[in-house]
């Protein structure tokens, strides 16, 4: 493992024990002519402070992921509900190690690459799934892109385990893209999961900057290969607000995911991990929030948006999984399978999708702004 020395850029976080560790690259952010970014050291408004965890729940939680060797997204992402979601008996699972094999300037998990491959993870989550005396659970990873499937088959092992241990509790995947294969993907639909989650996290225009190695398009077209493999399934995605995204740009992402048929997106203000990562640009109100979870419902047809400064993908996911009922495929039903080794290629296929689709108004947007 690497994590000696000081690069000269990037975010090189020390302790990993999956792999070894190299720097993100230096982080950038393309803001508006005349408009700076916010000091990684400025104070947050008072809609953004929480509690620091350290409840007797809470200490039991993380010594269990200890005692088990399981790593949670809720810490190695610096979930901001962590205190609260454990104290409430729930976690969200990562596996597959804790070194991703992409870069996001963003993302607060390391990235370099993985040393292992764990078959006995499954088996570990489902047990802690037990011990928890969890009614939901949510089972995330890193990127594993070395991986011929991606990890989907370490993905569809945990689902069996946790269905066979604990009959009755239900189960959330909030997958990479596995590069597009459709093989993959498959391999989780059947495993049957309850949602399946796969984030675009960004805008279009961004997402090549901020997410080396992922594809617009192929998250898009992802989501919407789901719902033709199992049309009773219901999809989630997110997108994080903050980053050099436009209300325009905002309002065309979710249009993009209903093409796909997404039943369900979360909303969230981007919180900069260190100075390291890509800087903030600015501070979502809870208002605009509100305002963007009224157009997704009543505009655009989501069946669920959970909108919020501190909502992340899996906030209330237990409420979401029982409560709601998938729709069907939507005109987005094809794989863009960017994993051809071609940007003409990419470039092409995305191409061809955008193109079936009518752009959204500018102007519908006006209200948002004048908050």
């Amino acid at each position: 493992m690497s994590g000696s020395g000081t690069p000269p850029y990037g975010y090189t976080p020390v302790g990993k024990d999956t792999g070894v560790v190299k720097s993100k690259g230096k982080p950038t952010l393309h803001l508006p002519e005349g408009q700076e970014g916010i000091p990684v050291r400025a104070r947050k408004p008072e809609w953004l402070k929480v509690r620091a965890p350290g409840g007797a729940n809470y200490l039991r939680l993380q010594q269990m992921m200890r005692e088990q060797k399981l790593h949670t997204v809720c810490e190695e992402a610096h979930c901001p509900n962590i205190g609260e979601c454990w104290e409430s008996g729930t976690a969200t699972f990562i596996i597959l190690g804790d070194v991703c094999t992409r870069a996001c300037k963003y993302c607060a998990v390391a990235h370099g690459m993985p040393t292992e491959l764990d078959w006995d993870e499954p088996r570990r989550v489902a047990d802690s799934v037990q011990r928890m005396a969890l009614q939901h659970a949510v089972v995330t990873s890193v990127n594993r892109d070395e991986l011929a499937d991606g990890g989907a088959g370490i993905f569809a092992e945990t689902i069996r385990q946790i269905r066979e241990r604990v009959p009755g509790c239900s189960v959330e995947v909030l997958t990479p893209d596995f590069r597009g294969r459709e093989e993959a993907i498959r391999a989780v639909v059947e495993a049957r999961p309850e949602i399946f989650a796969h984030n675009v996290d960004t805008v279009e225009r961004l997402i090549r900057t901020l997410r080396p190695g992922a594809r617009y398009w192929r998250s898009i077209s992802l989501l919407g290969a789901i719902k033709r493999m199992d049309p009773r399934m219901l999809t989630k995605s997110a997108v994080i607000l903050g980053m050099g995204e436009t209300e325009d740009e905002i309002y065309q992402t979710m249009r993009d995911l209903r093409e796909a048929a997404v039943d369900i997106l979360t909303l969230g203000q981007y919180l900069r991990p260190s100075a390291h990562h890509v800087p903030l640009d600015r501070w979502v109100h809870p208002d605009e929030f509100r305002r963007w979870k009224e157009i997704g419902e009543g505009e655009l047809g989501f069946r669920h948006v959970e909108s919020g400064p501190l909502v992340r993908s899996s906030y209330h996911a237990k409420e979401q999984a029982r409560t709601l009922e998938a729709g069907g495929p939507g005109a987005i039903t094809e794989i863009v399978d960017a994993d051809t080794g071609s940007e003409v290629a990419i470039d092409a296929a995305e191409s061809a999708v955008r193109s079936m689709l009518a752009p959204a108004a500018p102007a519908r947007l006006v209200q948002i702004g004048s908050l």
